[in-house]
């Protein structure tokens, strides 16, 4: 895996410190991937055992997020760091954030396994496919995030217009078969928890990419669509790389 290309620095504590920040936000994205990974196999499997360790896994990404806005803010206060470095901690701290919700997400997912009742109609829905493409963002952008690549980054925010369209015809199905199943009411609604929990991974996904933009170019690309950010990092090649 690529190294985090950070700034020079005249302490070699200072680098210890950016490696250590950098090498817990991979360990929590390692963390949060799993238990999204745990949480959709406990659903689509009816798996207690596997949807409580999902639960259990949340107090470790919590703890490792005060850990890192702790290095984040120590580093601020003590360090005064400017340009890449800057950046890098800005970004790590936006993605702890989002990386934190998607364990929250997942925890919700875990937790209507436990509670479904009956066979879930999964071949209405593709949850199963929703799953799997809110993960492969999730790892797209974790990679990404790890090897500083913006190009890799915004190919992975170009799959959130996906699941949405995915989640819209969804969640239009599980109407439907509502008004066609009146006893289907409780699961169905149960399942429909689940599917706002993936599309809002996706969005926490993407939010993730958008940052490893700032960080590489220099450029906030938050609320832009995915030609806005390729236009803007073609930009930054042509003016070149900001320091």
């Amino acid at each position: 895996m690529t190294k985090f290309i950070l700034g020079k620095h005249s302490s070699s504590q200072f680098s210890q410190e950016m490696e250590s920040i950098r090498n817990h936000l991979l360990r929590m994205g390692g963390l949060v991937e799993k238990q999204l990974g745990d949480a959709l196999e406990a659903l689509l499997n009816n798996d207690s055992a596997v949807a409580e360790k999902v639960l259990i896994t949340e107090d470790e990404v919590d703890e490792l997020e005060k850990r890192i806005d702790e290095e984040c803010a120590r580093v601020l206060a003590l360090r005064q760091p400017a340009a890449i470095d800057l950046r890098t901690i800005l970004a790590v701290s936006k993605c702890v954030s989002d990386l934190e919700r998607i364990g929250d997400e997942s925890a919700k997912i875990a937790q209507q396994s436990l509670e479904q009742e009956g066979e879930l109609p999964m071949s209405l829905v593709g949850v199963k496919h929703i799953g799997h493409s809110v993960k492969h963002m999730l790892n797209s952008a974790l990679d990404a995030f790890a090897r500083f690549d913006a190009d890799k980054a915004i190919e992975a925010a170009a799959h959130d217009d996906e699941v949405d369209t995915e989640y819209q015809a969804a969640m239009r199905s599980l109407v439907t078969l509502m008004m066609e199943d009146p006893r289907s009411i409780t699961r169905v609604l149960n399942l429909m928890w689940v599917l706002r929990s993936l599309e809002r991974v996706g969005d926490h996904a993407r939010n993730i990419c958008e940052q490893v933009v700032y960080l590489v170019k220099g450029k906030d690309v938050r609320h832009f669509s995915v030609d806005e950010m390729l236009a803007a990092v073609q930009n930054k090649r042509h003016g070149g790389e900001p320091e």
